[in-house]
């Protein structure tokens, strides 16, 4: 039955898409809606659509037993009116998830039916400060990927996406410097609750004055031949009626260097992150007291592009993001990924997603190949270890507060395969993630010992 859906679906797909892109059988040019439709060019309309199938073979998180499946929907449009130095933007999107029943995993970050994604006025300026920059500042709801992502992200992967409500300003000079500087407000995703969720029951997602998030981003050339990134984050956050909060008031700070690839040569980034502050260890509105905040992340990376037909690159991955040492007492140092994505460092998310930049050591490698024109994939491997045997595995909710049960997770091994069958139009992916369970998920009194988990998932991105 699952099989005959995933191919009906994706037949249907290629079909309906196949009249409007034969052209492209003898052109180099991918098919725009806007030149389908002659718009003029104070115009720009675009969109994208895709079509995503998962499949959890034994569950892994608290409270959960069995497998799951997802059938996900995601639509964006996009609207850009103005040629000058100011234009207007506006993005929808319809965020659906379907052949899920009441024991699957249904959150906001799956579902989030028909909802203005972004709305706001853009200024573009050149020669601001010095000849050759450019400035753009952005005023109203918008999204944002800030640097590596890993903290502040307009994600891939997952089906809903992250927005926020403020002023965003970028400017770039000529010789490489640039700086970004941010104030917002994080729009909540609605609704929240699993039923309406499960029906894709649409609700006008809201701004909470109550919560702040700002930043300042800095990248330049450095003169040993790496880019450098600094940067700070901040994010103040109190309870508001509905809403209970985590009552975060923190800083991160922390840098990041990148060396770019080459063919036969070495490259490298390294990343990490100092935070501080005051937060509470849950939402629970039965947690009262703020505690002290302190908490540290690094990620190093070293590749090798081989000189092959096959572009091999071969990287080896460390990971480390602190959890809480003990519960009980008056510090937390649980790090906080904040708004960024994870599925390019620890895998897929989606009803996976076992792994997150919280209470977290993990080493691995990858291997990424190009086998051909449009093709493109990676083999991985990696395995896993909580930092603090006392803090909770943040994603699953499994936690041994006596730290009896150990801090190996396991190891997860991921291929990945991507297909360009239309360049610009039609992209095809396919991957699998086994993660083989270990020492903490067989001890841990509250697991659900299910043994091995494999996550599966196929999809099909439109792009017009």
């Amino acid at each position: 039955m699952q099989l005959r859906v995933v191919t009906s679906l994706a037949v249907t797909c290629l079909v309906l898409m196949a009249a409007p892109f034969e052209s492209l059988a003898e052109s180099s040019q991918p098919w725009k809606l806007n030149r389908a439709m002659g718009t003029p060019d104070w115009l720009i309309l675009e969109g994208t659509h895709r079509t995503r199938y998962e499949s959890l073979d034994s569950q892994f998180r608290l409270g959960r037993t069995g497998s799951d499946q997802v059938l996900v929907l995601r639509t964006t449009m996009k609207a850009t009116l103005g040629r000058g130095p100011f234009v207007l933007v506006g993005e929808m999107i319809d965020s659906r998830a379907e052949l899920n029943d009441s024991g699957s995993m249904v959150n906001t970050s799956i579902v989030n039916s028909v909802e203005p994604l972004q709305a706001y006025v853009q200024w573009r300026d050149k020669d601001l400060f010095s000849k050759g920059s450019r400035s753009d500042l952005r005023l109203g709801r918008f999204t944002m990927d800030v640097g590596s992502r890993r903290f502040v992200a307009r994600s891939r992967y997952r089906n809903t996406l992250s927005a926020f409500s403020g002023a965003d300003w970028k400017w770039r000079g000529e010789g490489g410097d640039q700086w970004r500087v941010f104030y917002t407000l994080p729009v909540y995703r609605l609704p929240t609750f699993a039923g309406d969720l499960r029906d894709n029951e649409r609700k006008l997602d809201e701004v909470d004055t109550e919560v702040k998030f700002w930043g300042i981003h800095y990248a330049t050339d450095l003169s040993w031949g790496d880019r450098g990134e600094f940067f700070y984050f901040g994010i103040d956050e109190d309870d508001s009626p509905g809403r209970v909060t985590r009552n975060r008031d923190l800083a991160t700070i922390g840098f990041r260097m990148t060396h770019p690839t080459q063919v036969a040569q070495f490259d490298h980034q390294i990343e990490s992150a100092f935070q501080f502050g005051e937060s509470r260890l849950s939402s629970s509105s039965t947690v009262v007291g703020d505690l002290d905040h302190t908490a540290y992340f690094l990620h190093l990376e070293l590749g090798y592009t081989f000189n092959s037909p096959w572009q091999a690159r071969l990287i080896a991955q460390y990971d480390y993001a602190s959890g809480d040492g003990d519960p009980l007492d008056s510090d937390n140092e649980r790090f906080e990924s904040l708004f960024g994505a994870r599925r390019f460092d620890f895998g897929p998310t989606g009803i996976y997603g076992p792994f997150s930049r919280t209470n977290l050591k993990t080493f691995g490698f990858r291997l990424q190949l190009k086998p051909g024109k449009g093709f493109s994939g990676f083999i991985s491997h990696r395995a896993y270890w909580l930092a603090s045997d006392k803090d909770t595995w943040a994603t699953t909710g499994l936690q041994d507060v006596d730290g009896d049960s150990g801090t190996y997770l396991g190891q997860q091994i991921e291929v990945r395969g991507r297909w360009n069958l239309r360049p610009g139009n039609i992209r095809l992916e396919a991957g699998i993630a086994h993660l083989f369970a270990d020492e903490f998920r067989d001890d841990v009194p509250t697991s659900n010992r299910q043994g091995d988990s494999t996550y599966v998932y196929s999809q099909v991105s439109l792009s017009f």
